[in-house]
């Protein structure tokens, strides 16, 4: 049983930083938080310096990148005229496509969202196109940012895997 407790402190780490990879694409799963806690899992089994230290920047690289993710998206799209309560609202139609339609529905009915509202707002149909063209850019300048961030974890865990 020792055995197959030490390869689950072996293959533990990698698998919930993989999934947690694929969770900043597909928003199901909270990516960074399980690429973090694949360190974490990493950092505990190691109990090295190496480990700690690896753990410490990966907290300091996902808070940063988890600031940058709603500071340049959400200015960039204030600048274009995309208020926060259309983001609100296409949110929440957002959670119900999601539901109708899995996991497409959610990009549906965020977009199908913020154009509605802001056409029912009295924005003319093409400005109100404009800025559900200016929102899904934010959207996938928000996911880049997060899958960086993620990215960047990874890697020290790997130089972390390497220096120990």
């Amino acid at each position: 049983m020792d055995a197959l407790a030490a390869d689950v402190w072996v293959v533990l780490p990698p698998l919930l930083i993989v999934v947690g990879l694929v969770g900043v694409v597909v928003p199901i799963l909270p990516g960074t938080l399980l690429v973090l806690a694949g360190v974490l899992v990493w950092a505990l089994a190691e109990q090295s310096t190496t480990g700690w230290v690896v753990l410490s920047l990966s907290v300091l690289v996902a808070a940063a990148g988890r600031v940058l993710q709603y500071l340049v998206p959400g200015r960039r799209m204030k600048q274009r005229g995309v208020r926060t309560s259309t983001l609100a609202l296409a949110v929440l139609l957002a959670v119900v496509g999601f539901f109708v339609v899995p996991v497409i529905g959610a990009v549906v009915g965020f977009l199908l969202g913020i154009w509605l509202v802001e056409v029912g707002r009295g924005t003319s149909r093409g400005e109100a196109w404009t800025r559900t063209k200016h929102a899904a850019v934010g959207v996938l300048q928000s996911v880049g940012i997060e899958l960086a961030s993620a990215l960047v974890v990874a890697g020290l865990y790997v130089v972390g895997l390497l220096l120990s």
